[in-house]
């Protein structure tokens, strides 16, 4: 999967930023990068470096510099930044656009758009949903779910139960983010997030049964849009010939995008109840988080045993 197309309409109708002028232009103007401008050089008529592909923002400090000029500078520096690929102008703090603002975009079929809020509130708010839905997709199969506040990210073989394993975690009270496939983008340097495909949010297939909505059968609380991802499991066949993980002393990950997460492998066999061993693993690694670490404990106790024992020969 690559990046989405939006447009400025997109944007309006995903936050609440307004529209001052240009309606008309909303769904003709792309939006291709994540990243804002505060056009202040370009102000002064420097304009060697000027993102123009950028949603151009407008606080105090710039309004206040623009309005020192004279119309006739202000409307020749405006039309520089107006270019095909600008998407549009953003004014903060309920500043109203100048006259020559206004003529400029106008005549460039570019949309002027506002918001009371301040101008660090209005760069959050515009940041934030651009790198989310701007941001370079990959799609897993898998199924992913909120196991006490920790996204697990199940993965196998069709046909091994990750659908199964899911559903009886959403009956213990846990909440189902995907069924089937997974969305993955990465948000920072350090977070992937997961979310379901349009087509397949909060429906669940189960053999036998068929597709269901879980949301309908469980309530809303059994559902969310989307997740962090925080730990990976997968399931794979019991198979007498493979060395498992018995103490945990190993920190297996896998990476996706630049981001790594820790991962583990569980066999799956009759007999075996797989929510459990979910619910468990995810106590496990939250505890660890918060410092606490069974594995490193029994290697300290089974490090203090042969010493003692060790001595204890010695001293005969």
């Amino acid at each position: 999967m690559g990046k989405n197309i939006i447009t400025v309409q997109d944007l309006i109708n995903n936050t609440n930023i307004e529209v001052y002028y240009g309606q008309e232009y909303l769904a003709k103007r792309p939006i291709v990068e994540t990243e804002i401008s505060r056009p202040g050089l370009e102000l002064t008529g420097y304009f060697d470096y000027y993102p123009y592909e950028r949603v151009q923002l407008f606080g105090q400090t710039e309004t206040s510099y623009a309005k020192a000029m004279t119309p006739k500078n202000r409307y020749h520096v405006l039309t520089e930044m107006c270019t095909d690929k600008t998407p549009a102008f953003v004014f903060s703090r309920g500043i109203q656009p100048s006259l020559e603002m206004r003529q400029a975009a106008n005549e460039h079929q570019i949309p002027i758009l506002g918001s009371p809020l301040t101008t660090t509130r209005v760069s959050n708010i515009i940041t934030q949903y651009l790198e989310k839905v701007l941001a370079e997709r990959q799609s897993i199969h898998g199924v992913l779910v909120d196991v006490y506040g920790l996204g697990v990210l199940i993965k196998g073989d069709s046909g091994i139960g990750k659908s199964e394993t899911a559903l009886e975690l959403v009956k213990n009270g846990h909440r189902l983010v995907a069924d089937d496939r997974v969305d993955i983008f990465q948000q920072n340097e350090h977070t992937l997030v997961g979310e379901a495909p349009e087509i397949l949010k909060n429906l669940m297939e189960v053999r036998g049964i068929g597709i269901i909505d879980v949301m309908n059968l469980f309530g809303a609380s059994a559902v969310r849009t989307s997740m962090e991802i925080s730990l990976i499991m997968n399931l794979k066949n019991w198979s007498p010939n493979e060395n498992y993980e018995r103490i945990g002393l190993d920190d297996n990950t896998e990476q996706i995008f630049d981001v790594v997460v820790p991962s583990m492998t569980i066999p799956v066999k009759v007999g075996r109840n797989i929510a459990n061993i979910i619910e468990v693993a995810a106590m496990d690694y939250r505890a660890k988080k918060m410092g606490y670490d069974a594995a490193a404990r029994f290697e300290e106790n089974l490090t203090g045993l042969i010493k003692k024992n060790s001595e204890s020969d010695a001293n005969k």
